[in-house]
């Protein structure tokens, strides 16, 4: 007579010692060289360092005068006018001065300026009111960015201003970490394309969508693999052929203790599972194995518990697979607008919207929690971390918090 094992073997770990054993495996992968200019989103491999002085000759920093600070308040004779891109073709002398636009080039002879706002031009002569010293309203050799200075640092991931940077000083090919080529795998004989009818008690597919949108969004290229029905060898077969595309694979359903979940025992066939439970809600069943040194993410099968799961494991791992030298998502102290009760046995990341109220950041529930409503994560831009009790947190005391989308200013709907 056969035996059903109603405990699961693999032993509850805890959220920290999931995201130590996560990390220590998650690399960065190979570089590659790119165009900096279109480069929005990349991680730099390597740091970049300015091969010239910005400005590479004392500029003009406002519309107005070219001038001597030496000659006091004496007007000046105002002798030619200045514009931006190209060198002074006139050389000031002693009770002189031009007119000099934003960003060009001072003449020699000058070593100061005055804005326009502060003088007064009559025939020709220049009036100031207003003493200067060497140096004043210039922007001077090197005083954004020195020749040599270290401006961008490896880790750093590329968006507008960094573009700016390089664009500046002319760099237009950087060595960048791969993005992650990422498999996702949706199982179960429950299970349906969205566009085809549903039988009932059939279940859409909605969470291999939803994770390959989470996979984007972390900057990396998913690969569909389908759905795979509960059988040994097409899941089986399924894994290998995600494992043979991609660098990491996430695989949604078949991770809990029914006869048909089938994904953790083909992980620990396949290669090693280094946990299979986590005290975590929602997402205990989550795990982690390697094969042939890829990672490999099982994820449950609820919708909410999947994108939970992905957004503090998955993500992170995948932000250091590209070389994020920030892979975490922002933790914040956050205010409780309202009452929020704990699970009893496990810490729980609730979804949550964070406002910034009167000077604080303050957190609602997006409602019911249940790991199946996939509502609770409409609208949310944080998880609240709600440790393990039996005590209601009332509103106006404070928990921690990721961020996970844009706070929502003081004054604007929710």
């Amino acid at each position: 007579m056969s035996v059903l094992i109603r405990e699961s073997p693999y032993p509850m770990v805890s959220i920290a010692d999931a995201t130590a054993m996560i990390m220590e495996r998650a690399q960065p992968l190979g570089s590659e060289e790119i165009d900096a200019l279109s480069a929005l989103g990349r991680v730099l491999a390597n740091d970049i360092t300015a091969p010239e002085d910005i400005p590479d000759v004392p500029k003009s920093a406002m519309d107005g005068y070219a001038l001597r600070a030496g000659d006091g308040l004496a007007p000046r004779h105002v002798v030619g006018e200045l514009t931006a891109g190209g060198l002074s073709t006139v050389t000031l002398g002693p009770g002189e001065a031009t007119r000099i636009m934003t960003g060009a080039p001072m003449p020699p002879g000058a070593d100061a300026m005055i804005p326009v706002e502060m003088t007064e031009e009559r025939d020709g002569m220049l009036y100031i009111q207003h003493e200067l010293k060497p140096g004043d309203y210039v922007h001077m050799v090197g005083q954004d960015v020195a020749r040599g200075q270290t401006v961008l640092t490896a880790g750093t991931t590329i968006g507008a201003p960094e573009i700016g940077i390089l664009a500046t000083l002319g760099i237009t090919r950087i060595t960048a970490y791969r993005r992650p080529r990422v498999a996702v795998l949706a199982t179960g004989d429950e299970v349906v394309e969205p566009s085809k009818s549903r039988p009932g008690g059939a279940v859409r597919d909605s969470n291999r969508y939803a994770l390959m949108a989470a996979v984007r969004e972390a900057g990396c290229e998913p690969i569909s693999l389908g759905i795979a029905r509960d059988d040994v060898e097409v899941q089986r077969q399924a894994i290998l052929r995600g494992l043979a595309q991609a660098d990491v694979l996430i695989t949604s359903g078949g991770v809990s203790m029914g006869t048909r979940d089938l994904i953790k025992p083909l992980l620990a066939e396949l290669g090693t599972v280094h946990f299979g439970r986590i005290a975590f809600k929602p997402g205990k069943p989550t795990t982690f194995a390697t094969v042939e040194g890829k990672l490999v993410f099982g994820l449950p099968g609820f919708p909410v518990s999947s994108l939970v799961s992905f957004e503090v494991f998955v993500r992170p791992a995948l932000r250091a697979l590209q070389g994020d030298a920030r892979p975490f998502r922002p933790q914040v102290t956050v205010t409780l607008g309202q009452p929020v009760r704990p699970s009893p046995d496990r810490p729980e990341y609730q979804r949550i919207v964070v406002s910034y109220q009167e000077g604080k950041l303050v957190a609602v529930t997006t409602g019911s929690q249940n790991s199946s409503r996939l509502l609770s994560l409409r609208g949310a831009n944080g998880l609240l971390l709600v440790p393990a009790g039996d005590t209601i947190y009332p509103a106006g005391s404070t928990l921690p918090a990721l961020l996970t989308g844009p706070l929502i200013g003081e004054g604007t709907a929710s």
